[in-house]
């Protein structure tokens, strides 16, 4: 183009598709790296993600489901920071990633809703420390560019050693392109220089030459017509794009300076349209130029702000464009939690013919040559192919299962790298129905524990699908009257393990701010003010560090200290009616302060504990004796949680490790993954018939989040994970196994659907629930002086029936079905269950059918067809009825005159 000819692309636009029409759900990398933090197939998007610290990749497809939906998934690929990635340009699902691990793996990749593979097809060792860059070669197959973080390597992917070493960089090695043909390789570096290789002539650079004038970060592309282009800062600090012809790089073709700023500029190019992006990392603009042969060399196209800031882009290639609608260009802008695929339409009357002027032949998934062929020094073009719907050739989906890598030696220098096929299902409203796999209503189900669901995420509200009988569950303080006030010196600062206070269905225990650990308990059967006048109390003569009510004895709370030790008390029927100073027993074991105590739900007497020895003990109060101790955590204990069934006990650590134990079989866990990032804290719980594991804790930026684990697979890491939102405090999980309804609670707020209020809750047993106000879970919520019930209600129409559908049969699991003893034994237990139906209450499932009755006149009432005469008499009726009757009397005819008299002076 010439400054007197008119481009075809110059109205190229873009167009931001509403939130809808994002990716959700996606962690976008906050490491530093010189790779690229997102790449793109014409089939699938990978990304880096702030999981594993860095070592897991984000999967997707490029376009939605059926449902309009996309499904996001993660793998773990290495031991640490993932720092570049790249689609090979012959294969959709032929991943290469580099890292910080000092290696480079090769990954044969599914669809997202697929399982895909735990292991990399290859694995090469540069051994030259960290890597930064891997660059697949444009025209060969199974050929890759490796670089360091000074270094630069060529390898065929085949051979157990890289083909050429080239000269190190004199600093930090930024950016890196094949030339379109493949015959040379370009590097832009800190040290402000530029180079050029031909990898297979000579080791060291063909050109060398000054680059951008300051030190900051550059990146560098081929363009077309062996010009280069560059990305970097001139030394006013601004950003700056020069154009370079690489057969004479002494001086740039053209320069542009952009703005002021600190943000390292991406550069994208495509070849066939001559467009150019540019974005900043941190920033929230994308400018788009179209790069010419001859003045202007660099013309503005569009000026693109974008809502949320940029972590990173890539182009989707060309053959996975819609034609149909002039998309010359789909940019695909990763930020923190969503990808936004932004697409640059030329303005024309769309769908009807296609316009060939805007699509010229582009380059095709089949490989000029062999890594071989190039190495012995062929140059050769990849093939190209129209973009016709009619011609273009469409790929075949693949699955991990159907594909092979055609060349790639298998066994080569693998690791043993987990995958965690995990799609992020839609995020929660915190009060979640989690279904087990087997429930036949599993898309109501806020975490899907299927590994390869087809939801994509929303916002946390959204989590209740349509489908679901509880999306519109309400939580509602019940009256006055149920409530105990005057509550004074509450303790407000227990440890983030404890929950703060503890309830069962017949009274409430509540820490006390006064010395000596003191607890005080009420009775739920009298509510009222309570007196101004000191209360009866606990003497735990310690700081209450975790307690809990005996499950199968409501007179026994069990209160852990400061000092090590357990202390076991007895509250007389009717409650405190006098302080007690003296517990019923004392467990001495822990050596140091303990985290949280848990009772085994099926054994009566048999209790776990957590200490800062980073110890779990299991005791005997029936005895006062430790019986088990569980060893293997690295750092504190943040939550233990027994399995449904009784037999297993899940932990999750600090160390960001969640670890499952089978007490009777071994002291040390059995099964241990990937946990929680950050280190605030953290809760797990059963879910799913104790086929899952839910925990909620905090990522690497401390936000609050849910992770859903597989209890036969840890170590493939979460299933699913769920942003929630920002807080210090830790959510504190409460599953009903019957409803599979997640409620998820905080000792500053609770988050429920629909209901918020500063507070914290405790649960009481299903039988405390109003069935006939169709009331599926009964709490107590602690104020900051008073205690107060909370119902949390379904609204139904006929409450005159029992609703069976939402209350199943439930486990009496306030009864112990076997002793301590016998559970060490070998023994284990089950629940017996009871159904709450009232005997005066009929189901719902069975209620008579009611027989519609009609509200409205038929329409053929309203459309009957009148006559020309009927209409005439019907608008006089209604003209007259407005006049009224004429021969009426005027009102001033019934006015009483004067007598003549009076008209007389």
């Amino acid at each position: 183009m010439n400054r007197f000819k008119t481009s075809k692309y110059k109205n190229s636009t873009p167009k931001i598709p509403k939130k809808d029409g994002w990716i959700a759900s996606v962690r976008g990398g906050s490491f530093s790296s010189q790779g690229k933090h997102i790449t793109s197939s014409c089939s699938l998007v990978a990304f880096n993600t702030d999981q594993a610290g860095g070592g897991m990749v984000g999967l997707t497809s490029v376009n939605p489901a059926s449902d309009g939906k996309w499904t996001v998934t993660q793998i773990s690929c290495h031991a640490d920071l993932v720092t570049d990635l790249d689609f090979s340009p012959f294969d959709d699902y032929l991943l290469a990633t580099c890292s910080a691990d000092e290696t480079v793996k090769l990954w044969r990749v599914c669809d997202p809703a697929q399982d895909q593979c735990s292991d990399a097809e290859v694995t090469l060792s540069p051994a030259d420390g960290r890597l930064e860059l891997v660059l697949f070669h444009p025209a060969a197959s199974e050929l890759l560019a490796v670089a360091s973080v000074r270094g630069l390597q060529v390898w065929d992917v085949t051979r157990d050693t890289a083909l050429t070493v080239l000269e190190q960089h004199e600093d930090q090695l930024q950016g890196l392109s094949w030339k379109e043909d493949g015959s040379l390789l370009a590097s832009s570096c800190k040290d402000k220089k530029l180079r050029l290789f031909d990898p297979r002539a000579q080791t060291s650079a063909v050109q060398c030459v000054q680059g951008h004038q300051a030190n900051r970060d550059s990146r560098i592309l081929w363009v077309k017509d062996d010009n280069l282009l560059t990305t970097g800062f001139n030394q006013m600090r601004q950003q700056e794009v020069r154009l370079w012809d690489s057969r004479k790089l002494s001086s740039s073709l053209s320069s542009l300076s952009l703005a002021t700023s600190n943000a390292t500029l991406m550069p994208l190019f495509d070849p066939d349209s001559g467009l150019l992006t540019v974005s900043g990392n941190g920033e929230s603009v994308i400018d788009c130029f179209e790069v010419n042969s001859s003045e202007p060399f660099l013309s503005q196209v569009s000026h693109c702000l974008t809502d949320l800031s940029t972590r990173g882009t890539a182009l989707v290639p060309k053959l996975a464009l819609d034609v149909s609608c002039c998309e010359v260009l789909r940019l695909l802008q990763l930020t923190d939690n969503f990808i936004v695929p932004i697409s640059y339409q030329v303005p024309r009357k769309a769908g009807q013919d296609f316009h060939a002027d805007l699509y010229p032949d582009t380059v095709g998934h089949t490989p000029a040559m062999t890594a071989e062929d190039w190495w012995k020094g062929e140059n050769k073009q990849v093939e190209r192919v129209s973009l016709h719907p009619s011609k273009r050739p469409k790929p075949a989906a693949l699955s991990a299962q159907e594909t092979k890598p055609k060349d790639l030696p298998r066994g080569k220098s693998k690791e043993e790298a987990s995958t965690s096929s995990s799609p992020l299902s839609t995020p929660s409203s915190s009060a979640a129905p989690s279904r087990s796999p087997s429930s036949t209503s599993g898309l109501s189900s806020g975490f899907l524990p299927s590994p390869s669901p087809s939801q994509s995420s929303r916002a946390i509200q959204n989590m209740l699908g349509p489908s679901s009988k509880f999306r519109h569950i309400q939580g509602a303080v019940l009256h006055r009257d149920t409530h105990i006030t005057n509550l004074r010196g509450l303790h407000l600062t227990t440890p983030g393990e404890c929950d703060g206070f503890c309830a069962n269905g017949q009274r409430v225990a509540v820490p006390l701010a006064i010395a000596g650990g003191q607890i005080a308990v009420f009775e739920l059967s009298q509510p009222g003010k309570l007196p101004d006048t000191a209360l009866p109390t606990i003497q735990n003569s310690v700081n209450v560090a975790d307690f809990c009510w005996d499950p199968f004895d409501t007179h026994k709370l069990v209160v852990a200290g400061d000092d090590a030790k357990i202390r076991v008390w007895q509250i007389p029927k009717g409650g405190l009616t006098e302080t007690l100073t003296e517990p019923e027993c004392v467990l001495r074991g822990h050596t140091e302060k303990i985290y949280s105590i848990k009772f085994q739900p099926h054994a009566s007497g048999l209790l776990a504990s957590s200490s800062y020895d980073l110890t779990v003990r299991l005791w005997n109060l029936g005895t006062g004796e430790e019986v088990k101790r569980l060893s293997g955590h690295q750092d504190q204990i943040f939550g233990i949680a027994w399995s449904p069934d009784g037999k297993l006990l899940a932990t999750v650590c600090k160390d960001g490790k969640v670890r499952l134990y089978d007490p009777r079989k071994s002291t040390l866990p059995i099964q241990e993954g990937p946990g929680p990032e950050g280190h605030r804290g953290a809760r797990v719980v059963w879910v799913c018939d104790g086929k899952y594991l839910l925990v909620s804790g905090f990522d690497s930026r401390s936000e609050r989040q849910l992770y859903l684990f597989s209890a036969e697979s840890l170590a493939s890491g979460s299933v699913a994970s769920v942003p929630a939102d920002v807080s210090p405090s830790t959510l504190i999980p409460f599953y009903d196994p019957d409803t599979s309804v997640l409620i998820l609670t905080g000792k500053v707020f609770i988050v429920t659907y629909r209901y918020i209020q500063r507070c914290g809750l405790c649960f009481l047993p299903k039988t405390e629930c109003d069935v006939r106000d169709v009331e599926v879970a009964r709490a107590i919520r602690l104020g900051k002086s008073t205690i107060e019930p909370v119902a949390f209600r379904v609204p139904r129409v006929k409450k005159e029936f029992f609703q069976d559908d939402v209350f199943p049969e439930t486990a009496v699991w306030w009864e112990a079905s076997l002793t301590a003893a016998a559970w060490l034994s070998g023994s284990n237990g089950q629940h017996r269950k009871i159904s709450l139906q009232p005997k005066d209450m009929m189901p719902v499932s069975e209620a008579p059918k009611e027989v519609p009755v009609r509200k409205y006149l038929p329409s053929s009432v309203y459309l009957e067809e009148k006559t020309d005469e009927q209409k005439k008499e019907e608008l006089l009726s209604a003209m007259v009825a407005k006049l009224g009757n004429r021969e009426d009397p005027l009102p001033q005819a019934s006015c009483e005159g004067v007598d003549e008299d009076e008209w007389d002076d």
